[in-house]
């Protein structure tokens, strides 16, 4: 099967899949406690308009009824009015998830880089004490939560030092790609030592099969045995890791997002289930699950890449 075909029918299973997650995520922030209408107006607010505004989000229907708008809505890219932010939530969506995806691709390219080398150089050196250092290392990043290194970060380098914004969103391209640094470091971190324990157990792995010793017994060129047979065969596991792991920095970016003040889907999605905001966290769920459908399937696509010898079926 070509990998168009492959796309094609992977992109057929995620609309049972995604009219599933709608059915979770409606009826699920429907069972959290209190009244969106009274959220909204706030305690002091009178029966009257209470009513009023539930009149007006469509509460005083069933629950199928309310499904079925809400579906009819979604399949002709409606996705509502956010009473949070009194705007449309595609409108308010297209803003922020601008600012989430770019912080995943920051703590991406965080992790590749450093991962890489680090995990190769650890492989190659079994036992030795730069595989020892870092493998403490690693142990000590994914012990440390996320939220806690950020907020080391923002007060060393964002407060004391003043290098880098200790939090907020900047004006420019420049201002921007300044404040997703911390912010990627920490969503890194564990994605970061993660890879570089499976890269160096790869490494150790590979550096033992017969074809590397052939390679080097018949003189090859040590960068071409690194490059074709090591590295290129341990990046198979590793590229299906990072997949997992973007996926979970995507949702993961709520804690990130909401320490260092970042405008992104993830500090949206925090203020919406707060303030019972049915339209806007539908929406993000929904979203959030799409992004996550596509990623394992650019996973799977990479991976045949790689690999020639996997087929997609």
């Amino acid at each position: 099967m070509n990998r168009f075909n492959y796309m094609f029918k992977r992109l057929l299973v995620t609309i049972p899949v995604l009219f599933v997650v709608t059915l979770l995520i409606f009826f699920m922030i429907r069972l959290i406690p209190g009244d969106p209408a009274r959220i909204t107006l706030g305690e002091m607010a009178i029966e009257e308009d209470i009513i009023k505004l539930r009149e007006e989000m469509g509460l005083n229907e069933s629950y199928f009824v309310q499904y079925t708008i809400f579906m009819n809505k979604l399949v002709h890219f409606d996705l509502g009015k956010s009473l949070v932010y009194k705007r449309p939530v595609a409108e308010l969506i297209k803003s922020k998830i601008i600012v989430t995806i770019s912080l995943t691709l920051v703590a991406t390219i965080f992790a590749i880089i450093i991962s890489f080398p680090m995990g190769y150089l650890a492989g190659t050196h079994k036992d030795k004490l730069p595989d020892q250092i870092i493998r403490v290392l690693s142990l000590a990043s994914i012990s440390v939560p996320a939220f806690w290194v950020g907020l080391m970060l923002m007060l060393i380098f964002g407060v004391r030092l003043k290098l880098l914004p200790a939090g907020g969103w900047g004006r420019n391209f420049f201002d921007c790609l300044r404040s997703l640094i911390l912010p990627g470091i920490a969503q890194a971190l564990v994605t970061t030592a993660l890879m570089m324990r499976n890269l160096r157990n790869s490494v150790v792995d590979i550096n033992k099969l017969d074809y590397v010793d052939f390679a080097r017994s018949k003189g090859a060129n040590e960068n071409i045995i690194r490059k074709d047979y090591i590295m290129r065969n341990a990046m198979i596991s590793t590229i299906t890791l990072l997949g997992m792991r973007m996926t979970w920095m995507l949702g993961g970016s709520i804690i990130i997002e909401t320490v260092f003040s970042l405008p992104g889907l993830g500090k949206f999605m925090i203020d919406s289930i707060f303030g019972r905001d049915y339209a806007s966290v539908q929406s993000l769920v929904f979203i959030f699950s799409f992004l996550v459908l596509i990623m394992n399937l650019l996973t799977d696509v990479i991976y045949s890449i790689i690999d020639p010898r996997v087929t997609l079926e």
